[in-house]
């Protein structure tokens, strides 16, 4: 039941966190947050926002290294194939019970379908490009990207969080 739930709140923050717009001061506002939200939490993870094939922020907290850099090149391009969330997509795996090898026939080398990858989607244009955080275990990645999303919209993070442990 537990993952099924997240995978349908997962859905709702994918309809719901949808930018007006992504510029370079809207990737820096929200690359911004996520590094306050990491430094106040001391957090070691690496931090990616970038419309497709444009990087647009960029930013590593002491204690990460090279293997966070690519996770977050693995997580980015299944959010840049499916349009969905990292997380969602791999729970939907979990669910299945195949991989994204088996399913897509698509390399573990290249995707990875854990937490920390977010669709951005623009409003009136769809999925433009992704926010990405590696570094903690993959649920919590996940909800510092909503967390952070949720700020700098304006939304309440308590309405949109995933609302239970795993």
């Amino acid at each position: 039941m537990g993952l099924q739930e997240d995978l349908d709140r997962i859905a709702l923050q994918e309809r719901e966190l949808v930018l007006p717009r992504l510029d370079a001061q809207t990737a820096w506002d929200l690359g911004s947050r996520l590094r306050m939200l990491a430094q106040e939490r001391s957090l070691p993870v690496v931090i990616d926002i970038r419309r497709f094939g444009q990087p647009l922020f960029y930013a590593a907290m002491d204690d990460t290294t090279p293997d966070n850099v690519e996770w977050v090149r693995r997580k980015t391009n299944v959010v840049a194939r499916f349009h969905r969330s990292s997380y969602a997509v791999g729970i939907k795996e979990r669910i299945k019970g195949e991989t994204i090898c088996e399913s897509q026939g698509l390399a573990l080398s290249d995707y990875a379908t854990h937490g920390g990858s977010f669709p951005l989607s623009v409003a009136g244009a769809g999925v433009v490009g992704s926010v990405t955080v590696s570094g903690l275990p993959m649920r919590a990645d996940h909800e510092l990207v909503i967390e952070a999303l949720c700020a700098i919209l304006g939304r309440d993070y308590a309405e949109l969080k995933l609302t239970h442990e795993q």
